[in-house]
């Protein structure tokens, strides 16, 4: 990195931590319901309860169908638990977790996206992916909410990274500076904290894995094995907690039945409806009443196998049902259903820049070298399509959708120098693009 790429480094890195303490500070100590942020309050309360002695409990019934006093796993442990640590050493106060998660997301968010944009693309690609990350709408909003978001995609952009590192270093040892094994375990532990805050991050892991292994010319497998062990090792204290909990095996969380049932209940029809209800209201009246009595574990696996049920019944519905998510999970037009802030996030961020993440995508794959699915670039797109398809084919929402857009940044990133690199007047400026 030259002395100039490092300083615009630091300045994005300015303003990025900036623009979050002042979301921070906007949000303020007080906890109430925000656009597309109710879980913050379902947080704070989780870990005031557990701070106080009542465990991971709930004083009333609560969201999903939890009732007071009994057992939730619904909520990220690793979340509540950097709540809880902040809580402890701050009084309470939810402005100084949103204060101190804005910092450090702030610095580690476009650091990574520079990371990753340099190893794959080129430096510049990486300083301007991370410069847009910095002042993504989405990003800047969700730094401050008391939610997995903030750290659920810093350590995503980590985990990808250690991969691409980890793959190169045995398709070259030279390549990277970095022992395999200090890698793998690396990676294990990145992954290993990504499950704990959103368990549905377990089905991405395998093609991770798959692809840092041909990458690397099948030479990676012990160092995969060791992050694999690691990974084991992160989730197990948690799998054994439930298990002494509701006497059944529940990995991470409670949290995949309910939405999957939810998701494909035969009430949308062939089109999907992504809040029904602002809280449990018509979600709780969906469950069945006999299945009610049955403790948040329990009744989370039965769910389940109702919504596979629901599939099975009818597959073409579930078909069309999925289709109709597409808009919702990819919306970046004003809705008239929506808050001004909503709105502001959704066409200021993501609107403004998917013409530039669709172009950097087109870009990136006919500017692709020989070895394709050796490069690093296939390791991003499989990541957006993947991820992409879990949600589609089960629950989509615009947050669930911020992974994917926090890798779609640096194509987006890519785009902007392709195109600054096609202007005599910047094209000295920059290096060429792939």
């Amino acid at each position: 990195m030259t002395n100039r790429q490092k300083q615009a480094l630091i300045a994005i890195l300015v303003v990025s931590v900036s623009l979050r303490v002042l979301a921070a500070l906007y949000l303020g100590n007080e906890v109430k319901e925000l656009p597309g942020t109710f879980d913050q309050i379902s947080y704070n309360l989780l870990a005031q309860r557990v701070l106080d002695g009542h465990g991971f409990t709930f004083g009333t019934t609560w969201w999903p169908a939890t009732q007071a006093g009994a057992p939730t796993a619904h909520w990220s442990y690793l979340y509540t638990g950097y709540l809880m640590l902040v809580y402890a050493l701050f009084a309470k106060s939810a402005l100084a977790a949103r204060v101190i998660q804005a910092v450090l997301t702030g610095i580690a968010h476009p650091f990574l996206a520079y990371l990753i944009g340099r190893e794959v693309f080129n430096p510049v690609t990486g300083l301007v992916a991370a410069a847009l990350t910095a002042i993504y709408t989405y990003f800047v909003y969700y730094s401050a909410a008391l939610m997995t978001e903030p750290f659920y995609l810093v350590l995503i952009l980590l985990s990808l990274w250690l991969a691409i590192r980890l793959a190169r270093s045995g398709a070259d040892p030279g390549e990277a500076g970095e022992s395999k094994w200090i890698l793998g375990l690396l990676l294990g532990l990145s992954l290993g904290a990504v499950v704990l805050l959103r368990q549905l991050f377990v089905l991405i892991i395998p093609f991770i894995f798959l692809w840092v292994w041909w990458a690397s010319r099948r030479k990676q497998f012990g160092p995969l094995l060791l992050a694999g062990c690691v990974i084991v090792a992160v989730i197990l204290p948690f799998t054994l907690f439930n298990y002494l909990r509701f006497d059944r095996f529940v990995l991470v969380n409670t949290n995949a039945g309910y939405a999957f049932f939810w998701a494909n209940h035969p009430i949308y029809g062939t089109h999907f409806v992504p809040i029904l209800t602002a809280w449990m209201g018509t979600y709780q009246d969906l469950i069945p009443t006999g299945l009610l009595t049955l403790d948040e574990a329990a009744l989370d696996q039965a769910l389940f196998r109702l919504g596979i049920g629901f599939i099975l019944q009818d597959p073409v519905r579930y078909l069309y049902l999925s289709i109709s998510r597409v808009p919702v999970y990819f919306m970046f037009w004003p809705s008239a259903g929506s808050s001004p802030l909503s709105n502001i996030a959704r066409v200021g961020g993501f609107g403004l820049l998917l013409p530039f993440m669709l172009y950097g995508l087109y870009r990136a794959a006919v500017s692709s070298r020989r070895s394709y699915l050796e490069q690093p670039v296939v390791l991003l797109y499989l990541f957006i399509g993947i991820y992409t398809a879990i949600h589609l084919l089960s629950w989509a929402l615009i947050r669930y959708r911020l992974p994917v857009d926090a890798v779609l940044v640096l194509f987006a990133g890519l785009a902007c120098v392709d195109i600054a690199e096609r202007i005599p007047a910047l094209g000295r400026r920059v290096r060429p693009v792939v």
